[in-house]
């Protein structure tokens, strides 16, 4: 019961909630900081994963309703995406529990270098929006993208905000819309996961309550702090998590 719990216990999980939503609701990587509180409250690996997707759903659907408002999202290119990607992080969720999930550990860290390097030295990439309608040939190749990166969301789950926003800048969206846009879809795998995890029963209702309406107060102020500054912020935040999340996951990869 969440009234039981020490309160440095409900403060810690409240403080780096907000602190995680308030950067993965522009950019993504949130989960470097409250995969690591949850699990310092003593939960297993899978259980911190599985609670982190409850505080992460309620924090990523207000950000969602965030840049939706504010007109930063194309719902008429992405709401189609929605189901598919849904279902694709279902799938990988049951997946995580028949095979090893280190297993994609080196193509996420190659794909996350390549995402900071090729973003880094392409400095008026995802400036201005060239965003034109796609040929069936790319649409279906776009599909299998976001399809891939939902998949991986469900089965390990670092840098999936960092892969979508590349994703969506790679068709020619600005910053900010791409950022509106992989909110949109990271709700999508957020929630899938969710749905399989609540089946397997793995979730901490009481610390991911917690985290969660903490969540959704840091998604409200950053999503409204990114559309404010603009692209330009997006872009240098952007950058500077998926060096983060780079460095990190390099780090525990080969120290494990």
């Amino acid at each position: 019961m969440i009234f039981d719990l020490d309160p440095s216990l409900i403060l810690i999980l409240f403080l780096f909630g907000f602190l995680a939503a308030f950067i993965d609701s522009v950019v993504g990587g949130g989960g470097l900081i409250s995969l690591p509180a949850l699990m310092f409250t003593g939960l297993s690996p899978s259980a911190a994963v599985a609670t982190n997707k409850l505080a992460g759903t309620m924090g990523s659907l207000t950000s969602t309703i965030t840049f939706y408002r504010s007109g930063k999202m194309d719902l008429k290119t992405i709401g189609k995406l929605f189901p598919i990607v849904f279902i694709a992080s279902m799938v990988g969720a049951w997946i995580v529990h028949l095979l090893d999930p280190n297993l994609l550990k080196p193509l996420m860290l190659i794909m996350l270098a390549i995402v900071a390097v090729y973003t880094i030295f392409k400095k008026d990439w995802g400036s201005i929006s060239t965003f034109k309608k796609l040929t069936t040939k790319k649409y279906i190749g776009f599909l299998l993208l976001v399809s891939a990166i939902g998949f991986y969301d469900g089965f390990l789950g670092p840098g999936t905000g960092s892969f979508l926003i590349f994703a969506f800048l790679m068709i020619g969206f600005d910053f900010l819309k791409a950022a509106g846009n992989a909110k949109f879809l990271n709700f999508a795998s957020n929630i899938g996961a969710l749905v399989m995890f609540l089946f397997l029963g793995q979730i901490n209702f009481a610390y991911g309550l917690i985290m969660g309406v903490a969540q959704i107060f840091g998604a409200l102020c950053g999503s409204k702090f990114a559309i404010k500054r603009g692209s330009n912020y997006v872009r240098l935040l952007f950058i500077a998590v998926t060096i983060l999340l780079l460095a990190k996951n390099t780090f525990d990869y080969f120290n494990r």
